[in-house]
């Protein structure tokens, strides 16, 4: 079998004319290097005949990221800083931890004063992108795909390039990758890398040693941040999705249960306007039957039969959602053996502490549990048991009361699976054993705040209950500390960071005539109420302050300063929170109001 590996180790050559990168792997000795024109952008394989300039600057690299084209032209990224997470089936596990970002032109004399401006704008898009938590790879293993889904490939799909034979789905370079991929011979360069999370830890039960493994790959498709992306696209993939397969290695084989997660798969919008929480709209006009049926059809021929858990309040702002939904599915025509349904009123139900009640939803589903089973298969490659089903899980973000069930779920599917294998017996519990518990519960809360910083801009709520087992005093104010930064980020910086997304991922492309012949859709326009109103607010609270703190001979009058300057201040903050959405950081380059069907 032909050797479908990526280079582990590469040396990037940068001279004023090229880059050259050059293999560095034990057994690559005397195999070609690519040659980058930095001119004409041709990518091209050649024999290393000492073309590398002495001169040239030198960096060690661990892989390509991809090619981005901004105004002044493309830029080279790769890899330059990476962490062994572990292994899986003996493959390398790796995480990015650091890249650079190297520009094809040599100088910006072409671009005009604002095209520079701008260019290192979307500069610091990418690498803001670059910079966030959760970049994964392996030059041996794809990643992308589930254990269950690779014990079914064929010898002739093992023969296929690594980047061939991904699942789109969770490749976040694939735009990047575009001028690499249309030449097959550079397949070697080629690296398919996901974002999310990746947890492998080497356990112990009763003299029973194991690898536990928890992969959470995040879906390219309808990606962004929390409160611009909401529900589904045309095209019924749904924002906020992840699939996360926990894994468990035995030395006589290997066992895994995949979940998944997903806004609710209707078509709506919550935009923020400086609320709280914005009330989530529906659009009336959109097919929401169409677009359900096409998300679940895809759904189910990924992962056969799907239960749908919905966690959301069945009372207040998020009753409109849940009441559509529930009316969508009764009508949707599905067989009752291949998709059910369960709403659970998570605030409602665990209210003052009672997070026991949790188990009445667990017990719920404790049948489809069974029946879904898990993947199973023996160290020879036999397969015992496979995964007929998944769990859909979602909560109004699916980050927080999502992650909470998700991992008692996966506890209580790793029970059955310790049983088969021999490392529990019959109705023993993982509780009784805790320092895996311990590890168990703190990687699938790392993995919550994982999923939460890439998609609300904090780590998870409500993790001390899942870390823990128990709610605390302390774990409610880390989660109002949370909350108080995600209402910041969500409605002073999303705008930026979703734009940096859509810039990354390829679903904005730059013009390289922005800024000259079209405007740049960067250039902020903002109303005048933007500049003024604040402004007014913050002197009218500083002269209530002053006419409360500075003492007047005459209290008359200083009470009549304080009422004035207070009516002041509450006149202003009531236009300002009418005016919510003028002041709220929005996108400008895909997720515009204009362009979103949705809201």
């Amino acid at each position: 079998m032909a050797d479908q590996s990526i280079y582990k180790t590469s040396r990037l050559h940068i001279s004023p004319d090229k880059f050259f990168i050059e293999p560095r792997d034990p057994h690559a000795v005397g195999e070609k290097i690519l040659e980058i024109d930095r001119v004409s952008q041709e990518l091209t394989l050649a024999d290393n005949e000492g073309q590398i300039p002495p001169s040239a600057e030198t960096k060690d690299i661990f892989g390509i990221m991809g090619i981005i084209h901004l105004l002044a032209g493309p830029y080279l990224i790769v890899i330059t800083r990476k962490r062994l997470v572990g292994y899986i089936q003996g493959n390398e596990v790796w995480k990015v931890l650091g890249t650079e970002v190297f520009p094809f032109p040599k100088a910006l004399l072409h671009l005009t004063e604002e095209q520079v401006y701008y260019n290192k704008l979307y500069l610091s898009m990418i690498t803001a992108v670059l910079q966030t938590d959760g970049f994964y790879f392996s030059c041996t293993y794809d990643l992308t795909h589930t254990v269950q889904r690779l014990s079914r490939i064929s010898p002739d799909f093992l023969q296929m390039p690594l980047y061939e034979r991904v699942d789109p789905r969770f490749v976040w370079n694939n735009h990047l990758l575009g001028p690499f991929t249309v030449q097959p011979e550079l397949q070697k360069f080629i690296l398919p890398v996901m974002h999310g999370f990746i947890s492998i830890n080497q356990c112990t039960i009763k003299q029973n040693s194991f690898d536990f493994i928890v992969i959470s790959r995040r879906s390219c498709y309808r990606a962004g941040v929390r409160y611009y992306i909401r529900g589904l696209d045309e095209e019924g993939r749904s924002a906020n999705f992840v699939e996360t397969e926990q894994i468990i290695q035995y030395s006589s084989g290997t066992s895994s249960f995949v979940q998944i997660r997903g806004s609710i798969p209707l078509y709506w919008s919550q935009r923020p306007n400086i609320k709280y929480k914005p009330k989530p709209v529906i659009n009336n006009n959109a097919d929401h039957s169409l677009g359900f049926r096409y998300h679940i059809d895809n759904q189910m021929a990924h992962y056969g039969e799907l239960m749908l858990v919905n966690l959301i309040d069945q009372k207040g702002p998020e009753k409109v959602l849940g009441d559509n939904f529930s009316t969508i599915i009764r009508n949707s025509g599905y067989p009752e053996n291949s998709l059910r349904f369960d709403s659970f009123d998570f605030h409602k139900e665990c209210s003052k502490m009672r997070w026991d009640r949790l188990n009445i939803l667990i017990d719920r589903l404790n049948g489809d549990l069974k029946k879904f089973r898990y993947f199973s298969m023996s160290r020879d490659k036999t397969i015992h048991s496979e995964q007929k089903g998944v769990f859909r899980t979602n909560c109004i973000d699916s980050l927080d009361r999502t992650n909470v069930v998700q991992s008692m779920l996966a506890t209580k599917s790793l029970e059955l699976q310790f049983e088969e294998y021999g490392v529990l017996s019959t109705g023993e519990r993982i509780s009784e054993h805790k320092e895996f518990e311990f590890v168990f519960k703190n990687v699938w809360a790392d993995n919550a705040d994982a999923c939460s910083v890439q998609y609300a801009g904090t780590g998870a709520l409500k993790t001390d209950f899942t870390r823990t087992g128990k709610r605390s005093v302390f774990g409610a104010l880390k989660d109002g500390l949370n909350s108080a930064i995600r209402y910041y980020k969500n409605n002073f910086s999303d705008g930026w960071r979703q734009d940096s997304i859509d810039l990354f991922l390829g679903n904005y492309v730059v013009d390289s005539n922005e800024c000259v012949t079209k405007p740049c859709p960067l250039e902020q326009k903002r109303d005048w109420r933007y500049m003024m109103l604040p402004f007014i607010l913050l002197f009218g609270f500083s002269m209530f302050i002053i006419s409360l703190i500075i003492p007047s001979t005459d209290y008359g009058v200083q009470f009549l300063y304080v009422v004035f300057w207070g009516a002041a201040v509450l006149l202003t903050l009531y236009v300002v929170v009418f005016f919510g959405y003028e002041f709220v950081d929005k996108p400008k380059l895909v997720q515009t109001v204009s362009k979103d069907k949705h809201v």
